[in-house]
C-alpha cells in the first residue's frame, strides 16, 4: 500500500505442519513444489555435523555451528566465525568453493573494496562442509559435487526430514545440490526439528544445530535479518529462509512448523506472511508481533518517509 491505493500483490502459499508430518492449515497450495535454496542450510549443516565423529559438533562453538547453518550477512562477528571454521580445518579462504561475493549487511560491505568467497552468505555452510571433510577423511576440492558422501549425506537428511525422496535435484546459487520437496513436507522437515528423535541417525548433530541457533541467533542472518528477528523475539523458535521467497519457522515448544513461499520470488512478501500465518494459528502473542512490526508491516517510503506498508491479508483453511 502507497499512500493508501493498493499498488502491487504478491501470491504464494502456506502451509502449517505438525510434528508428525499432518498438515494442520494452510493457504494457496501447500503441494507447491521449491527448491529448499538456503532454508536448507540447517540441515545441511546437520550433514557435516553427523560426519565429525562421535559427539559432532561438541568441540566447535555456538557461533561456528550457528554460522554452518545461516545465511550470513558478513559483520564482523560471522566473518570471524568462517575463519575460525577454516582453520579448524587448517585450510584458508581459498579452499572454499561458493563465489566471490560482497556482505549482505550495507554497512559491512561498504567497508570492503572486493569480493571475496568469504564475503559469501553461504561461505558458513561450505566452511562446515570443509571441516567435515578434513576429519572424514574425504576429497576437499570436490565437495560441492552431487555425488560427494558430503553431498550423499545432505540427501540423506532432507529425505529423512521431509519423509520422501526430492521431487527434483539443482544447483543452488553458491554451487552445491538443492533439491525440490513439496511446501508441505519442507514444513514437515523443520517440524522434526521440535522432536529431533524423528531424525532418526541424525537426532545427535539436529540437537547441536538447533541448541547453536538457539543461543546465537545472530549468526544465522545478520543484525537487521527475518530470521534473526524472528529467533530473537519469539522463544524456542528456529528460522531459516531461503531465496525466491522461501520462509520456514518451527515453534519448538507446540510442535508446529509455518513454510511460506511467495509465487514471484519477492522476499519482501514473507515476513509479512509467515507473521500473519504465526498470528491466525495462535502460535505468538500480540506483544511478539508488535516487536517484530518491522517485518510484519514493513514500511513503503516516499521522500524519505513512511508513506504506506506492506500487508499480509489472508486467512489459512484447516483440512475436514
Amino acid at each position: 500500500m502507497r499512500s493508501g491505493v493498493e499498488e502491487s500483490v504478491h501470491h504464494g502459499s502456506v502451509a502449517v505442519v505438525g510434528s508428525d508430518g499432518r498438515l494442520l492449515a494452510s493457504a494457496g497450495d501447500p503441494g507447491t513444489v521449491a527448491f529448499a535454496r538456503s532454508a536448507s542450510k540447517p540441515f545441511q549443516a546437520i550433514a557435516s555435523l553427523s560426519l565429525m565423529g562421535k559427539d559432532p559438533g561438541e568441540d566447535l562453538s555456538d557461533r561456528e555451528v550457528a554460522v554452518m547453518c545461516g545465511s550470513h550477512h558478513g559483520e564482523p562477528d560471522h566473518l570471524d566465525a568462517v575463519r575460525a571454521l577454516l582453520e579448524r580445518a587448517d585450510l584458508g579462504p581459498e579452499a572454499l568453493r561458493c563465489p566471490p561475493g560482497l556482505p549482505l549487511d550495507p554497512e559491512a560491505a561498504l567497508a570492503v573494496t572486493e569480493r571475496r568467497r568469504e564475503y559469501h552468505n553461504c561461505s558458513g555452510k561450505h566452511a562446515g562442509m570443509l571441516l567435515a571433510c578434513v576429519r572424514a577423511g574425504l576429497d576437499t576440492g570436490s565437495y560441492p559435487q552431487e555425488g560427494h558422501p558430503v553431498q550423499d549425506k545432505v540427501l540423506e537428511v532432507l529425505s529423512q526430514g521431509t519423509g520422501m525422496k526430492p521431487l527434483a535435484v539443482g544447483i543452488d546459487g553458491c554451487g552445491v545440490p538443492v533439491h525440490a520437496f513439496p511446501l508441505s513436507a519442507l514444513g514437515a522437515m523443520f517440524a522434526r526439528l521440535s522432536r529431533p528423535g524423528a531424525l532418526g541417525p541424525f537426532e545427535h548433530p539436529a540437537r547441536r544445530a538447533v541448541r547453536a541457533m538457539l543461543a546465537e541467533p545472530g549468526m544465522v542472518s545478520g543484525s537487521r535479518g527475518l530470521d534473526t528477528a524472528l529467533m530473537r523475539t519469539i522463544p524456542r523458535t528456529v528460522a531459516k529462509g531461503g531465496a525466491e521467497a522461501l520462509q520456514c519457522t518451527v515453534m519448538l515448544e507446540e510442535g508446529v512448523a509455518v513454510a511460506v513461499k511467495i509465487a514471484d520470488g519477492g522476499y519482501r512478501a514473507a515476513g509479512p506472511a509467515v507473521i500473519r500465518a504465526l498470528q491466525v494459528m495462535g502460535l505468538i502473542q500480540p506483544a511478539h508481533a508488535e516487536a517484530l512490526v518491522d517485518h510484519a508491516r514493513p514500511a513503503v517510503s516516499g521522500g524519505g518517509r513512511r508513506v504506506g506498508e506492506l500487508v499480509a491479508d489472508f486467512d489459512l483453511e484447516r483440512p475436514g
